[in-house]
């Protein structure tokens, strides 16, 4: 870019002199016609070209995506703990090219921009993936659980996963399903990338890492637990949602307390709810999934014709977010009926956040319950979604389907509501 007749690139780092105040910082990409500015201090600055000086400190260049080796780092005597990394936000920086943050961290970046990690165990790293969690999808998922199995396998006595925030408990609820584990499962994220000062990411990695090397057996999302950087809340994989679009807390577990809570100053552990102790469970790889399943957000005056698109192009499978207790419009149960007799698999969830579903209350859930709908008890959609897929993956029979859906494989169903 041309700059009061001086060419300058993306990345460069310059100093700008405007109305007797001096900005320094990393010229960033803008389509505004301003000059755009990452400073120190971790936040952008808009300048207007006009009356302004700028000079070039250093020329810079661009990070490249690097491919991370096996490598270990800490104290021999420490534990070993695997680091998997498939992206979000926990492993990004800048993108000098669009002027956002991209995934571009390796687990080695990770542990050296975060040194307090070396303290707690020695580790090894793997890029599974460099995406942001939206991108993920059902394949990603059984490479994923293929990797954990293989890294227990070979020694390792924690797991740590970096994933984008925004699916993150997709991805938990599939592997709380496909992996049997006897060792700690620990998905971690941050809301706001590193460059950013409120970023979250070196708190909740360490005390994700506390959590790896601690007695809690399968899979659990550890993030922020308060507005403060006092500690973590550690989640059952099969019972948590992202309830905020930004904030740091925005993690919270729907229809049960935290397992536990890490201090992050101390690393004290203090448990808060039940959970399986390391090595109470054989590590067993379950890792087939059918992804013909579909979820459906049910609202006032809606088609039930959506569900035709469905049964036409071969689903096996479909969720149903209904309201309150778990109801739909009347006029959906023929052809709800019509697709269980396709040998379509329907689950009814709720759109509440807490409770449970009941069909037995309202003559519309009975209806719903003789036209052969599964009740989800107090199972989360996005929950029940993978968990179908999993459980597609592994019978064909209706009986055993109806079977496993209703039973509590993975701690994703609790008998009785607290509320």
């Amino acid at each position: 870019m041309i700059i009061n007749g001086q060419e300058f690139a993306d990345g460069d780092r310059v100093r700008v002199r405007l109305n007797r105040r001096s900005y320094e910082g990393i010229l960033m990409p803008s389509r505004s016609g301003n000059i755009v500015l990452k400073m120190t201090n971790g936040y952008n600055v808009g300048l207007s070209p006009e009356n302004l000086t700028i000079e070039l400190l250093e020329k810079s260049t661009p990070p490249a995506l690097k491919t991370a080796q096996h490598r270990h780092q800490g104290k021999q005597e420490l534990p070993t703990v695997s680091i998997l990394s498939t992206g979000g936000t926990i492993a990004s920086r800048v993108d000098y090219r669009t002027g956002a943050v991209s995934s571009q961290f390796t687990p080695d970046d990770i542990l050296e921009s975060i040194p307090e990690l070396s303290e707690i165990a020695l580790y090894r790293g793997e890029v599974l993936s460099m995406i942001f969690s939206e991108d993920m999808d059902a394949s990603i998922w059984i490479d994923l659980a293929r990797a954990v199995h293989r890294h227990i396998m070979g020694g390792a006595r924690g797991i740590i996963i970096t994933h984008g925030t925004d699916t993150m408990t997709f991805t938990a609820a599939a592997l709380s399903f496909m992996v049997q584990s006897p060792i700690p499962i620990v998905l971690v994220g941050s809301q706001r990338s590193s460059d950013r000062p409120s970023s979250d990411n070196a708190m909740n990695a360490i005390c994700a890492a506390r959590v790896a090397v601690s007695d809690i057996s399968g899979v659990t999302v550890v993030m922020h637990g308060s507005t403060s950087d006092d500690f973590c809340y550690v989640h059952r994989g099969t019972k948590v949602r992202k309830l905020h679009t930004s904030a740091r807390t925005a993690f919270q577990s729907v229809n049960e307390t935290p397992i536990a809570k890490v201090n992050y100053r101390t690393g004290e552990i203090i448990y808060t709810g039940d959970h399986i102790k390391r090595d109470e469970k054989e590590l067993k790889l379950m890792d087939q999934m059918d992804c013909r399943c579909a979820l459906i957000k049910f609202y006032p005056g809606m088609p039930p014709d959506i569900i035709s698109f469905y049964i036409d192009r071969g689903y096996r499978g479909i969720i149903i977010e209904g309201t309150g207790l778990g109801h739909v419009n009347r006029n959906w149960t023929p052809m709800i009926r019509k697709a269980v007799e396709s040998g379509m698999t329907v689950v009814m969830t709720s759109q509440c956040i807490n409770g449970r579903v009941c069909d037995r209350v309202y003559s519309t859930g009975i209806d719903l319950l003789n036209a052969g709908v599964i009740e989800a008890q107090d199972m989360l959609a996005e929950v029940a979604l993978v968990k179908l897929m999993w459980v597609l993956g592994q019978t064909s029979d209706p009986t055993e389907i109806r079977h496993m859906m209703t039973a509590d494989i993975s701690g994703e169903i609790n008998w009785r509501s607290s509320i």
